[in-house]
């Protein structure tokens, strides 16, 4: 996006050693991204799917943390794909982690099926219907169901993994039963459920 570049901060993981760069503005990237790329535990040799990726962070984590893999991420938003190409950049990540500009409601026209052992996502909690829509457009895309609902994000992810691969997704714990049943209807059986609460003591 031309003319956005002073409307970036630069912001560190790991003690400095990650770098992602953020719009001041439009979407951020929030611990519900960091809490998703520490889940996640790929074995070495593995390939990554990061569906919608945003700025790339969780691309960014996986890659600091387990050296040997790949990371493939898919962002439909262009300016986000393009700061998230820039942060690969950034980290001296180029030909360990790729960016797709693409739509994950088209998943057939952007990766093979069956081609990634893990595939991770944090989508959109809610419904376009349903709370206040930002009016940054950046934000509300993040947070609200309108480039892809659930169901478009559980069939791309069905599409990419490999028979016995991995999908990770953080969602609400008031949309959980909605989450295992759209995940069981493209074949996908919950395993292992992390809980996390807000503060301590909010059980």
């Amino acid at each position: 996006m031309k003319g956005l570049a002073g409307l970036l901060s630069n912001d560190s993981l790991f003690g400095g050693r990650l770098v992602c760069r953020q719009y001041k503005q439009g979407y951020r990237f929030s611990v519900d991204a960091v809490l998703a790329a520490h889940f996640l535990e790929p074995q070495p040799g593995d390939t990554v799917l990061d569906l919608g990726c945003g700025s790339g962070i969780i691309s960014l984590i996986l890659a600091y943390r387990h050296p040997g893999v790949r990371i493939t991420g898919i962002e439909v938003q262009s300016e986000l794909a393009d700061l998230a190409g820039q942060n690969v950049i950034a980290n001296n990540l180029i030909g360990r982690v790729g960016i797709i500009h693409g739509n994950l409601r088209h998943i057939e026209e952007l990766v093979a099926a069956e081609s990634f052992a893990n595939v991770v996502c944090n989508p959109p909690y809610r419904q376009p219907e349903k709370g206040r829509v930002s009016r940054n457009d950046q934000r509300a895309r993040a947070r609200h169901e309108i480039d892809a609902g659930l169901d478009d994000i559980v069939r791309a992810a069905s599409f990419a993994v490999k028979n016995r691969g991995s999908v990770t997704v953080v969602y609400p714990a008031g949309r959980a039963v909605t989450l295992f049943a759209a995940l069981r209807s493209r074949r996908l059986e919950p395993k292992r459920l992390q809980p996390v609460y807000g503060f301590p003591g909010s059980v």
